[in-house]
């Protein structure tokens, strides 16, 4: 099996130290000075409780140095997919298998699903259909990302929490490709189960990034304070309930209610969003893919979103301002 990280930041560099301890051929595609130290020192994996591990996979520039993979893992923010898809593709082989690790809606979202919006394109995230037509949703695995990683300096990355990778195929099919995946996931000592229902999974964990995320950013304040303050929290609610109508209308089913949502991101306690993280940083802001493509969705299924189209609005102008939009 060869597996290719792109992208191999944080959570794909914790996902990729995990399959080449498990002998798995890995490839990193990384750039600047973190490539540089992974290709002079290897790749260190380290967890806040001090535990330390150095592997030495490939790693390369371009996917052209990489060459055609069986699995390609995208592990970007889902603004950095269109200008990388071309190099994705360099990767793909007629059998290959892309799974998008990527917060949000994907691209792919609506890809063979029954009535009347199968094949539709989300304009959010895939403007054009762009993606749809360099990166054939036919080869999507989806992948929900729950740990938490940094990387703390060029080459090292801490591992804070989490070690499920939640997969499915956006058919629900248990298909060898998938199943195959998940086995050497689990033999590198992650947690990956197949789901028949790969949205529905998507959506619990959108569902509290497309409230937390843009609050966060809006009002410069960490999780703990979001969820305990009376009116976040009820704005966050109120987004939430929104949103929650939005997916039931795609046929999507909640397994938990908004309160056990909020109360998991309470959990999280003094916790910066990454979209929060982003705008201090100067760099471009997830807003589109965790929150612009929902509006979009309740646009097209006839639901009305006043509070979510509200703090989008806000929170594109902040962003604009920033140069981060």
């Amino acid at each position: 099996m060869k597996v290719a990280i792109f992208g191999a930041g944080a959570i794909g560099g914790f996902l990729g130290v995990r399959l080449a301890q498990a002998d798995i051929d890995v490839t990193f595609i990384a750039r600047g000075p973190h490539l540089a130290a992974m290709q002079a020192n290897g790749v260190t994996l380290r967890s806040v409780s001090g535990d330390s591990v150095t592997v030495r996979p490939r790693c390369v520039a371009t996917a052209a140095e990489a060459g055609v993979q069986d699995y390609v893992v995208v592990t970007l923010k889902a603004h950095g997919l269109p200008a990388a898809a071309a190099q994705i593709a360099a990767m793909m082989g007629p059998d290959s298998a892309l799974v998008t690790g990527i917060n949000g809606v994907p691209y792919w979202y609506f890809h063979g699903v029954d009535g009347p919006y199968r094949d539709r394109v989300v304009e959010s995230v895939d403007p054009g259909g762009r993606l749809w037509d360099v990166l054939p949703p036919r080869q999507a695995i989806g992948c929900v990302v729950y740990p938490a990683a940094e990387v703390i300096e060029p080459g090292v990355i801490e591992h804070t929490y989490g070690d499920r990778f939640t997969l499915g195929e956006p058919d629900g099919s248990r298909s060898p490709r998938v199943e195959a995946l998940s086995k050497a996931m689990i033999a590198a000592g992650l947690k990956a189960p197949v789901r028949p229902k790969i949205r529905d999974e998507l959506w619990v964990k959108l569902w509290g990034n497309l409230a937390f995320n843009p609050i966060s950013a809006l009002t410069a304040t960490t999780l703990d304070r979001i969820t305990g303050d009376d009116d976040l929290r009820t704005l966050c609610r109120g987004m939430m309930l929104e949103a929650k109508l939005v997916a039931e209308a795609l046929g999507v089913r909640f397994a938990i209610d908004v309160d056990k949502r909020i109360a998991g991101g309470a959990e999280v306690g003094m916790h910066k969003t990454s979209m929060l993280q982003d705008l201090e940083r100067g760099r471009p802001m997830e807003i589109d893919a965790l929150l612009g493509a929902v509006v979009e969705l309740g646009g097209m299924v006839g639901t009305p979103m006043p509070l979510c189209q509200s703090v989008l609005a806000l929170v594109r102008e902040r962003a604009r301002q920033a140069g981060c939009y």
